[in-house]
């Protein structure tokens, strides 16, 4: 009964995303200057690339405000400010950015973070916390890079149900790894902590992502049916907070009319074998609370203090 229900379930929103248009329009386009091209980034050019992207961020912020956005605005200047550090910025559209919180070309320890769906430059402060949180949590011997580095589908929308959007952020999000690794070298312990629909795009760029740990937090799935297919050398762990409405979503996926929704098998079944720790009684957007279980054990995980995770 239960499989006859997730199938019907999919099947309608297979249905919806032929049929049905996207609900949320597309935002008129902000115009915002090309990202900045300060060259190959390396430890000794990081303070350059970062000045280079506050710079662009200045600009897109006069634009804005001149198309009378004022809150894009508003946002751009913030990431202007002259302590923030980016290794990428672009203002157009829905926007990019990639912030360092830490000091990268020192870190031992560096953590990335994917975010899910409804994450732009107009929502980036929520996201931004996270990766602050974590790097307090970190110490000196971390680095948290929040990488914002794909077009995020919108939560009320037809894209949140498939892997388009997924399928396009993983080469992106693989090509970034690589910059990064440029920085740190293998000296470097590199986890990617990947939240909602980011788990998705990890999911589709494992294979080729020179990482240590792979985190999926609050996922729908990750496009595959267990960890040792995702084709990863990278340890994964799993975990969902006991009050995360993604718990009510189908893990499964289903085909029609040549689409497929849904993502597969829930991480943290046994099933899937991932590490699956502990996120504590957090909802869906809890799991980088400053000092909450989730954020606690995912510290341990960069650290690489695992035998000190709380398993679930």
């Amino acid at each position: 009964m239960a499989g006859r229900l997730r199938r019907a379930f999919l099947a309608a929103l297979v249905v919806g995303a032929v049929v049905v248009p996207v609900s949320a329009a597309a935002r008129p386009e902000i115009p915002a200057p090309p990202p900045a091209a300060p060259g190959p980034v390396t430890a000794s050019t990081l303070d350059d690339a970062y000045a280079a992207h506050r710079a662009n961020a200045a600009k897109a912020a006069r634009m804005a405000a001149d198309h009378g956005d004022r809150g894009r605005a508003a946002a751009d200047r913030a990431m202007a400010d002259p302590g923030r550090r980016f290794l990428f910025f672009d203002g157009r559209g829905s926007g990019r950015a990639a912030e360092v919180f830490g000091d990268l070309a020192r870190a031992d320890r560096v953590a990335v973070l994917v975010p899910g769906s409804d994450t732009t430059l107009d929502t980036y402060g929520r996201f931004r916390a996270g990766a602050r949180a974590l790097a307090e949590r970190l110490g000196d011997r971390g680095a948290v890079i929040a990488w914002l580095g794909y077009e995020t589908p919108r939560t009320v929308s037809t894209t949140v149900a498939t892997t388009d959007r997924a399928d396009e952020a993983a080469p992106q999000l693989q090509a970034f790894i690589r910059e990064v690794r440029r920085v740190v070298g293998h000296r470097a312990h590199v986890s990617v902590l990947c939240h909602s629909y980011g788990s998705v795009v990890c999911g589709r760029a494992a294979d080729a992502l020179d990482v240590d740990d792979l985190a999926l937090i609050g996922s729908p799935g990750a496009g595959a049916d267990s960890a040792a297919a995702l084709h990863t050398s990278a340890r994964v762990w799993a975990a969902r907070g006991a009050s995360d409405w993604i718990a009510n979503v189908p893990h499964a996926d289903a085909s029609l009319f040549g689409i497929t929704v849904g993502f597969g098998t829930d991480p943290v079944s046994p099933g899937f074998g991932a590490r699956v720790f502990e996120a504590g009684t957090g909802g869906h957007s809890d799991y980088f609370t400053p000092g909450s279980k989730s954020l606690d054990n995912l510290a341990r995980i960069v650290l690489g203090d695992t035998t000190e995770v709380s398993r679930a």
